[in-house]
């Protein structure tokens, strides 16, 4: 995890109480609906399709992609100190696989400097299909002539490790930075 996104930064904002940002977000803009942005549904789309279906929720809803910047933290400065190691190591190429919505994805690149860093980047939204299927990391590994027995992918969501080792790609599921430089140090890296 390169990058801190948590909608509840921005919700907190919204909602007094943690029950009702909580409660929000498991029944109104759910990490399903969003899954669908990060496979390339367009905000507007999403937005008045949730708005028919919850009116009275209108404004929170309007708020998600109105506001989304505010549910970035920023970078995981752990985290973007073992990439940064990686990458001045010189022995490894370095590819972003990410679920990221293409209308937002280009906001990233011009914010944060390290994802330059990567010999390329394989976006969500754009390709239409997301990780944990299968197809999305045969993107990367097709495009880039990447072979999944020399790769290795690290990610914080389970199910996108357990879609990555049944594509055949050694994998590393990411729960925290220290987690991550022990895991690496194992596999001799940088």
């Amino acid at each position: 995890m390169l990058i801190e996104w948590d909608p509840r930064h921005l919700y907190r904002k919204i909602f007094p109480t943690e029950e009702e940002v909580t409660w929000f977000l498991e029944n109104i803009c759910t990490s399903e609906w969003n899954d669908h942005q990060d496979a390339g549904r367009s905000f507007g789309e999403a937005t008045e399709e949730l708005i028919g279906r919850f009116p009275q929720h209108e404004l929170p809803i309007r708020a998600w992609y109105d506001r989304w910047k505010e549910t970035i933290r920023g970078p995981v400065p752990g985290t973007v100190d073992l990439l940064r190691s990686i990458r001045e190591s010189r022995k490894y190429k370095l590819y972003a696989l990410t679920n990221w919505s293409a209308e937002t994805f280009p906001w990233a690149l011009e914010n944060f400097e390290f994802l330059h860093w990567f010999d390329g980047i394989v976006v969500s939204g754009v390709e239409k299909t997301r990780k944990p299927f299968p197809g999305f990391y045969k993107i990367l590994l097709d495009r880039y002539s990447v072979s999944p027995d020399t790769t290795l992918f690290i990610d914080d969501n389970l199910k996108n490790v357990e879609g990555a080792k049944a594509v055949g790609i050694s994998t590393i599921h990411f729960r925290s930075p220290q987690q991550l430089a022990e895991e690496l140090k194992k596999r001799n890296i940088p």
